[in-house]
């Protein structure tokens, strides 16, 4: 396989509305990928429509995007993204909502006066922010404030009076649940409980507040560019209604419609608020259109809003595809839950009828992801030329995701072209390509997954999570055709590969698993038959080496400067992370607006003065405590009788791996005391070195240089010295994966 570099992104400044349900994707990677495709103005399919940043980029990069949108959220979404409202007619739109009448009062002032409280300190009245309630409980134990009058804030116990207000509203509350049933299924509908059971995650005041709303925008005669304002900020609204906001936010991005232990229960007119500044216009604006109207070749989005399955026949006699892009799909059944809901508040039952399905189905699991998954490539290959690549972005990646997805399309007949994974917190970067298969299915054997992990932890050099096992062992399966047989069930061959992988780790005692649990997903692997030398650098000294050269060559760097230098070096599987990267740089360098620069003391003629300085130190301090001292290339000795009684290894970096290859016993590691927090980020990412360096002593130039103003130095004192000041971690923030 062909690996290619991971594309580096920007993680976007505002993730935006409904962020939590949406693939967690990086600004910059979709439009980098096109520049090498190099075909601005052809046509690009999005089998999914599951993210519509990606769509937007796409078409700004000069592509003209078709996507497939069954979900009325997402395709509003993407439509709102690809032409938003100018900012002045958010702020007029919820100005007219929030004066419409409610009886005698201003609908602004009625619902937010459904969140009185009073402030702990001043006693004032003022708005709560949030509520904080316990599941099954019937009144909340714990409000959110922001007193304007005397400043006092923060989480408080709630009063007599809050929980009898919460229960004075939820006596009506059967009235609003029953309105909200109607606005999306019939009375005499089949599928009434599921969207009983759907709305059952709404408390009876956020509940009451949104039919409040929604009635109220029904009714409301605004221009059609307000009311799609409106419409914005009220779908804003009803997801900040539900219970899935746990507290502390545990769950930040849900996928199951499952109420949380504590939970907040948000100020439904403060969330509107909210919406004006998350809904800010940001960018040109791009042509966007609902199928079959024309957009420019300059670039566009294109909507089909259906199945890709009904689409087939008419985009290959009249479109011609040059590539597919896409986030895929994951199991997310809070989100389809929800939006189905949403749909019906926001635009009728019959915007519900077609995405009902979401209503009705409880249960995601993997095996029927794949299936789905499957259908979609099958349709994708009645559709597009042969050859055609297709750029799939998996965000959020875990083994059964990656495993659900390379099953599926190998099935459909996509051979793999490249994988490139980072860690499981960044989106996984995939190619296929509908290339007809010239070999035979072989069948899935336990030998083949072994060598595939044995070669990719010799080639790593350290221990990797699980996610980076398991990929390795994926690809040589989908290179031999060997995921899934024609015959097989989804879930029969999921469940196999599964068990494959079990076998294959547990049963070769060349595996080393470094963990506290059982199953084979936790932890990390490594290889015990991988020895550390200067010719098997792990990755971590590889990329130490790589920055440090790159440093010492250029000047005022920005970090994405040094990702796209790193990453061709690094690819697929090796591809090391953010976290790696910054921990070389806070060692090694300073930064300054923005800019990164070596550290005086480590531009090179510095550094090589240094270390001699260091030598001649030891020199005086074995000679000190009595010992002959003797160098020889790096290494320093103390000895005593022709023995050695010490040997000093001194480094100017953090090559622990390769100071370590046939180190001797009684070895001392001489570090400068800005490596420190690197060698502990070495050691917390790699449990092999950390149970290496238990053998051998680590120190810091500057313990060795307090040592000569030690007035009586003994060889006890020594030992006692050296021990008492331990490499740490950073005291900065530093990302740990």
């Amino acid at each position: 396989m062909d690996f290619q570099p991971y594309i580096p992104g920007l993680n976007p400044a505002d993730p935006g509305p409904l962020s939590r349900f949406l693939p967690a994707l990086e600004e910059g990677v979709i439009s980098a990928w096109l520049s090498h495709l190099n075909q601005p103005s052809a046509w690009l399919l999005d089998p999914f429509g599951f993210s519509p940043r990606l769509v937007l980029e796409a078409a700004r990069s000069g592509y003209r995007v078709l996507v497939t949108a069954n979900n009325p959220v997402t395709r509003f979404l993407l439509e709102m993204f690809a032409n938003p409202p100018p900012q002045s007619e958010f702020t007029a739109a919820l100005a007219d909502l929030g004066a419409v009448k409610k009886g005698e009062e201003r609908l602004a002032g009625h619902l937010q006066s459904l969140y009185f409280t009073s402030c702990e300190k001043c006693n004032q009245q003022i708005y709560a922010r949030a509520f904080l309630w316990r599941k099954g409980e019937s009144a909340p134990y714990a409000r959110i404030y922001e007193c304007k009058h005397c400043g006092d804030s923060g989480e408080r116990a709630v009063t007599e009076e809050d929980v009898e207000r919460a229960k004075k509203i939820a006596e009506t509350d059967a009235l609003h649940r029953s309105r909200a049933f109607e606005k999306v299924v019939a009375l005499n509908d089949e599928d009434r409980v599921y969207a009983e059971e759907a709305i059952g995650h709404y408390l009876p005041r956020p509940l009451y507040a949104l039919t409040t709303i929604i009635n109220r925008l029904d009714s409301l005669n605004v221009s059609a560019e307000r009311k799609r304002a409106l419409t914005a900020l009220v779908l804003l609204a009803c997801d900040s209604g539900n219970t899935l906001w746990a507290h502390p936010a545990e769950r930040p991005r849900p996928k199951q419609l499952s109420t949380p232990g504590q939970f907040r229960e948000h100020n439904v007119w403060m969330m509107l608020e909210r919406g004006l500044s998350l809904w800010a216009e940001t960018g040109s604006t791009v042509p966007c259109e609902a199928w079959p109207a024309k957009i420019p070749e300059s670039g566009g989005i294109l909507i089909y809003e259906g199945r890709l399955k009904n689409l087939a026949q008419v985009v290959k006699k009249e479109i011609p595809i040059a590539a597919v892009i896409g986030s895929v799909p994951r199991p997310n059944q809070a989100f389809w839950t929800l939006s189905a809901l949403w749909a019906g508040w926001l635009w009728g039952k019959e915007a519900v009828e077609p995405y009902k399905v979401a209503l009705r189905r409880r249960r995601y699991d993997w095996a029927w992801n794949a299936t789905a998954l499957h259908s979609a490539f099958n349709h994708l290959n009645d559709l597009l030329p042969e050859g055609t690549p297709f750029f799939a972005l998996l965000p959020e990646p875990e083994p059964a995701y990656l495993t659900s997805a390379f099953t599926a399309a190998s099935a459909a007949g996509f051979s793999l072209q490249s994988v490139a994974v980072r860690t499981e917190h960044d989106a996984a970067q995939v190619v296929w390509k509908n290339i007809t298969q010239t070999g035979s299915l072989r069948e899935q054997t336990s030998e083949m997954i072994r060598k595939a992990v044995y070669d990719f932890l010799i080639s790593r050099g350290e221990p990797v999570h699980y996610l980076h096992v398991h990929t390795a062992g994926l690809i040589a399966l989908a290179e031999a055709n060997a995921l899934k047989k024609p015959e097989q069930e989804f879930d029969e061959a999921l469940r196999k590969t599964n068990a494959m992988f079990e076998s294959a780790l547990k049963d070769d005692e060349r595996f080393v698993h470094f963990s506290t649990g059982e199953g084979v997903d936790t932890g990390m692997w490594g290889s015990s038959t991988s020895p550390r030398s200067a010719q098997n650098e792990s990755l971590s000294d590889r990329v130490e080496m790589a920055i440090v050269n790159y440093l010492q060559k250029n000047h005022k760097v920005i970090y994405l400067e040094m990702e796209e230098m790193l990453y061709p070096q690094f690819t697929g599987l090796q591809t090391p992370s953010k976290g790696l990267i910054y921990a070389v740089l806070n060692s090694y360098a300073e930064r300054e607006s923005g800019h990164w620069n070596l550290r005086t003391e480590d531009v090179a003629l510095a550094r090589r003065k240094e270390l001699n300085n260091i030598y001649a130190l030891i020199e005086t301090i074995g000679k000190r405590l009595g010992y002959k001292t003797r160098k020889q290339d790096k290494l320093l000795f103390w000895e005593e009788n022709g023995k050695r009684a010490r040997t000093f290894n001194v480094l100017a970096s953090a090559l622990l791996g390769r100071a370590l290859h046939n180190a001797a016993p009684n070895t001392i590691l001489v570090i400068p005391g800005g490596r420190a927090a690197l060698a502990a980020y070495k050691q917390d990412r790699d449990p092999a070195l950390a149970a290496q360096l238990k053998k051998y002593k680590l120190v810091k130039y500057r313990l060795l240089r307090s040592l000569l103003e030690v007035p009586i130095l003994t060889r006890e004192t020594f030992e006692e010295q050296i021990a008492s000041d331990p490499v740490e971690k950073s005291t900065g923030q530093m990302m740990m994966f």
